[in-house]
């Protein structure tokens, strides 16, 4: 009988650290794509929304703030500056029809947020000539949060 108590308090001991280490509103797939949850929108302002337009100078990877997942960038030139973009990840947006390259001219609606010690641009929609990608709600929740999150939930 101590044995099997013994052992639960390790398997319970071994649960909460792993919730702990994963943090709220992450999960990471399998094959390493990651998606941020309810949580996510913490560096999306929805006070403070705006409207850029420029030039694509490149796409980037960014590192997920866990796992080993990745999310997706640009760098904009909006003729006064290059501005980092920050879209979503990877997995989301390689499954959308828009496909964004270097050189396509954009209109960025989003809002300023901080990363990594560096100001960013957190892009809620994305539109290249007639298309539209949707990244993000008016409350600022991602697309790829999935239901739960934002507006879906009883009460927001």
């Amino acid at each position: 009988m101590k044995k099997i108590i013994v052992l639960a308090a390790a398997v319970l001991v071994f649960g909460v650290s792993v919730a702990a280490i994963a943090g709220p509103g992450w999960g990471c797939k399998d094959d390493g794509n990651c998606s941020q949850g309810c949580g996510s929108n913490r560096m999306y302002d929805t006070a403070n929304v705006e409207t850029v337009t420029g030039q694509v100078v490149s796409l980037e990877p960014i590192a997920c703030r866990r796992g080993n997942c990745q999310g997706i960038g640009l760098t904009l030139n909006s003729g006064a500056a290059n501005i980092a973009v920050h879209l979503g990840p990877q997995w989301f947006l390689d499954k959308q029809t828009m496909k964004l390259a270097a050189g396509d001219t954009v209109e960025i609606k989003g809002s300023k947020g901080f990363h990594r010690e560096e100001d960013v641009f957190i892009a809620a929609e994305v539109k290249k000539g007639s298309e539209v990608l949707k990244l993000r709600d008016a409350s600022g929740v991602p697309a790829w949060a999935g239901s739960g999150c934002g507006a879906n939930r009883p009460g927001v």
